[in-house]
C-alpha cells in the first residue's frame, strides 16, 4: 500500500534532480573528462613512442650489410600498418567518449530548464539518465610494440634481425561506484548522535536498507517488508506468502527491493508490485545478501548438514564467483547456519561479520584473505563479541553490530580499530545500513526502533 500525494512526488523529484545534477557535474562528467584526456594524452604521445621503435631499429640496421634494408622496410611496414590500426582505435574510443560526454552536457542544460521551471509536469515527468552514464566505458591501455634485436645470422636474416611485439591493449574495468559518489576526507565526530528515531512497530526488528531518495525498508520476525520515509511515515508494506519472515533484504541499482525467502530457498525481486525469483539454490541454504557497485549480488549460504559456509557472487541469475577457501585449503567462514552479513566496502574487499566465531572477515574481490578482526579489548565491553549487521561508508571504513554489547565498532579498510559508538544508548543494535550522505541507519532488535545517527564530520 503507498500513500503519497502529489506535492511529496514533486519535492523528491527535485531532489532527485539536484542530487543528480550534482552527480553529473562533480562526478561522472570529470570522470568522462579524465578518460578523454588519457586517451588524447596516448594520441599526443604515439608518434614519439613509434619514432622512438623506428630510431632502435634503424641502430640496429646500421651494422648489417646493405642487403638487410629490404628487411628493415618489410618490418617499417609492418608498423606503419600497426600504427594505423592504434590510431584508429584511440580515436574511435575518443569519439565514443566525447559524444557521451555531448548527451551529459545536452542532459544537464535540460535538468537546468526543469530546476528553473515552475511547471508541476515537467518536474513530474523528468525520468534520470544517470544509470545510462554510470555505465562507464572500459579504460583503454596500450602497450607500445617492442622491437627486440638478435645477433646476425645471414641464412635467417628476417627472423633474426629481431621481433616486433604488436601492439597489445590492456582492458582495465571502469567502475563508477553506484552507491558511493566520490567523497572529501570525512573525520570521526568527537559524539556521534541520534539525529532521528523511526518506530517500524516490529517486536523484532532485524534488517535495514537504504534508498536513494531518503526512505528506507525495514524488516523484522514478521511477514511483512516496510518502507518508512525519514520523518518515520509508513510509504508501503510488502505482505509476504512464505511462512517465515525474510533472512535479509538489500536494494538493488534499479531501487527495487530484494529479500531473502529461506522457505523456498530463494532471493526474490519485488518490482513494479510483482515477486519474481532471481535466485533458486538447492543443497544449500541462502543467508544474507548484499548489493555491490557494479550490480552484482553477493549472497552467503551454508549446506543442508550446516557444515559449510560460502560466499557466492551473481549477476542476475548467473553464478559467477564462489568464496569459500583460503590458500590454504582451510575455511573462511564458520561452518553453520548462523548469521552471516555481508557488504562490499569502496576499494571492492567483501566483508563478512561471522556472529558464531565472534570475526569480521575481509577479503579483496577475487576471494584472497586480507585480514580478520575478533573484537577490541575493552574494560567496558565484556560480553563476547559476536558482530551482526556490517555496512560501509564513502571513507572505506566498516561499520559492525556489537549486538550483545550494545554498541557499534568502526574499523578502517585495513582492520585497524577506530572507535566505538556507544554514547548513543543503542540497546542490541542488529542490522545497519549507511545511507550516501553518510548517515548510520541502525536496528534496535527489541525495541523495534531505526535510529539514525550521524558519526561524520
Amino acid at each position: 500500500h503507498i500513500f503519497v500525494d502529489i506535492s511529496t512526488v514533486y519535492k523528491a523529484q527535485k531532489e532527485n534532480i539536484e542530487k543528480d545534477t550534482e552527480e553529473l557535474v562533480n562526478l561522472i562528467s570529470p570522470t568522462y573528462e579524465e578518460i578523454a584526456s588519457d586517451l588524447e594524452n596516448q594520441l599526443a604521445n604515439l608518434d614519439g613512442g613509434y619514432e622512438k621503435l623506428t630510431t632502435t631499429m634503424s641502430k640496429q640496421g646500421e651494422q648489417w650489410h646493405r642487403e638487410i634494408d629490404i628487411v628493415i622496410n618489410r618490418m617499417k611496414t609492418e608498423i606503419s600498418e600497426i600504427k594505423v590500426k592504434h590510431r584508429d582505435i584511440l580515436e574511435k574510443h575518443l569519439n565514443e567518449i566525447k559524444q557521451i560526454q555531448s548527451l551529459i552536457q545536452q542532459t544537464l542544460l535540460a535538468m537546468e530548464e526543469i530546476k528553473k521551471s515552475t511547471e508541476v509536469s515537467s518536474t513530474i515527468e523528468y525520468s534520470s539518465k544517470i544509470k545510462e552514464f554510470r555505465k562507464l566505458p572500459p579504460k583503454v591501455k596500450f602497450t607500445m610494440p617492442t622491437f627486440i634485436p638478435k645477433p646476425i645470422e645471414r641464412e635467417e636474416l628476417y627472423s633474426l634481425f629481431g621481433k616486433i611485439i604488436s601492439l597489445s591493449s590492456a582492458i582495465e574495468e571502469n567502475i563508477l561506484s553506484l552507491n558511493q559518489p566520490k567523497a572529501l576526507v570525512r573525520q570521526l565526530l568527537d559524539e556521534p548522535e541520534i539525529v532521528a528515531t523511526i518506530q517500524t512497530g516490529y517486536e523484532r526488528l532485524r534488517h535495514v536498507t537504504c534508498l536513494n531518495n531518503g526512505s528506507i525498508w525495514t524488516s523484522g520476525e514478521t511477514n511483512d517488508i516496510k518502507c518508512f520515509n525519514i520523518e518515520g511515515s509508513l510509504l508501503q508494506t510488502i505482505q509476504r506468502k512464505s511462512g517465515k519472515f525474510p533472512s535479509d533484504i538489500a536494494v538493488d541499482c534499479d531501487g527495487d527491493l530484494l529479500y531473502i525467502s529461506v522457505i523456498t530457498r530463494t532471493v526474490n525481486k519485488v518490482k513494479n508490485g510483482q515477486i519474481e525469483e532471481l535466485i533458486i539454490l538447492q543443497g544449500w541454504m541462502p543467508g544474507k545478501l548484499c548489493v555491490t557497485s557494479t550490480g552484482d549480488l553477493l549472497v552467503t549460504m551454508y549446506s543442508d548438514d550446516g557444515t559449510q559456509s560460502k560466499v557466492v557472487r551473481y549477476s542476475g541469475s548467473t553464478e559467477k564467483q564462489t568464496i569459500q577457501f583460503d590458500d590454504e585449503g582451510k575455511p573462511l567462514y564458520s561452518g553453520n547456519s548462523k548469521s552471516k552479513y555481508i557488504t562490499e566496502n569502496r576499494n571492492h574487499d567483501i566483508c563478512v561479520a561471522d556472529s558464531l566465531a565472534g570475526v569480521v572477515t575481509v577479503v579483496n574481490q577475487d576471494g584472497k584473505l586480507r585480514w580478520r578482526y575478533n573484537g577490541h579489548p575493552s574494560v567496558t565491553k565484556n560480553k563476547s563479541f559476536k558482530p551482526r549487521g556490517i555496512t560501509t561508508d564513502s571513507q572505506s571504513r566498516i561499520l559492525t553490530a556489537d549486538h550483545n554489547n550494545h554498541c557499534i565498532h568502526i574499523l578502517d579498510q585495513n582492520g585497524q580499530f577506530l572507535r566505538y559508538i556507544d554514547n548513543c544508548d543503542l540497546k542490541n543494535p542488529y542490522g545497519l545500513c549507511v545511507d550516501n550522505n553518510d548517515n548510520l541507519f541502525a536496528c534496535e532488535y527489541n525495541k523495534g526502533n531505526v535510529q539514525k545517527i550521524k558519526y561524520l564530520k
